[in-house]
């Protein structure tokens, strides 16, 4: 049996007012006893404080512990002291990306078929509008469906408030502002914006779909390829190779890029160009970031000449 002190990091823990404690752990040795197992005893002494809560420190350290590794591997000794913080509500990943594109599904349908709310009168949809609804909702849908049976998170869970931000990026960018602005009359068949014009020529808009749909593919075969390289359950993680992952490090935003990128080109509406702005600076960020973690951890086995997100640039 291992024991181990654990108190309350900072100010007391309302969840867990009978900090510090004494954590028993029967059948246990420090070298088999995890992480994990110390938040499991805390969560059965304190019920509301449960795991995903928990950030696990050594004493008088701000570096969280992963929950799969062992006491010993941490440094912790028979009788050793840890240090616990609440993280407050927690929600589950797969929820939040649920509820961030069910907003897009469920804006652009009321905006595209009851037109009358929205814009006063009825509206004669143009060929570029029918097709980029149809870009919207496939998009989302898949989304939707790679969330339920693709994604792996490498975290069960994040702080229950950032659901209302990740969600107005989608709720109120893609979904609101782009839905008003595109099933607008400026784009209707009637619209000098778009009669006569390359945006009601089949060959342009077939073009654009052709390319659309060749991105929406290629980042589902990107998903794919990154849950292959993950086994269930665990966070172990090894070099992605092959359709893109050649040339940079996250093929998936590259791909997303591209999706919305036709969209904004065969449009041409100002909400669309921004919403690309602010998605691919945002995709920019996280790929560096993702770029520079494949780097450390993999060291001189990683491709030198891999770049981040755009193939030969960055």
């Amino acid at each position: 049996m291992v024991s181990i002190n654990v108190s309350a990091a900072g100010k007391p823990i309302a969840l867990a007012r009978g900090l510090p404690t004494v954590v028993e752990l029967s059948g246990k040795q420090l070298e088999d006893a995890t992480i994990a197992d110390v938040k499991s005893a805390i969560a059965k002494e304190f019920p509301g404080f449960y795991l995903d809560r928990q950030k696990i420190t050594l004493k008088d350290s701000k570096n969280t512990l992963p929950d799969d590794i062992t006491l010993k591997a941490a440094g912790v000794a028979e009788g050793g002291e840890l240090s616990v913080k609440d993280l407050g509500p927690q929600i589950s990943w797969k929820t939040v990306f649920m509820v961030e594109y069910a907003g897009p599904l469920f804006i652009h349908p009321v905006i595209y078929y009851f037109p009358k709310i929205f814009y006063g009168g009825p509206v004669h949809h143009s060929m570029l509008q029918r097709y980029v609804f149809a870009f919207v909702i496939l998009h989302f849908a898949k989304r939707e469906l790679e969330t339920m049976f693709v994604h792996r998170f490498s975290h069960a869970t994040m702080p229950f408030m950032n659901i209302f931000k990740n969600s107005a990026h989608y709720h109120l960018g893609s979904g609101l502002a782009l839905a008003y602005s595109i099933y607008s009359p400026v784009y209707g068949a009637a619209s000098p914006y778009i009669r006569g014009t390359v945006r009601n020529d089949p060959l342009y808009i077939q073009a654009g779909a052709a390319i659309w749909l060749f991105s929406e593919l290629s980042n589902l075969i990107t998903h794919i390829k990154l849950r292959k390289l993950r086994p269930a359950g665990s966070r172990k993680r090894s070099i992605p190779q092959g359709y893109g992952f050649n040339l940079v490090s996250v093929p998936n935003y590259f791909f997303e890029f591209l999706g919305w990128l036709v969209i904004a080109a065969l449009t041409g509406s100002y909400v669309a160009w921004i919403f690309l702005v602010i998605s691919t600076y945002q995709m920019y960020v996280w790929a560096i970031k993702k770029h520079r973690a494949y780097r450390k951890e993999f060291g001189s086995n990683y491709p030198r000449d891999r770049k981040a997100m755009f193939p030969f640039i960055v």
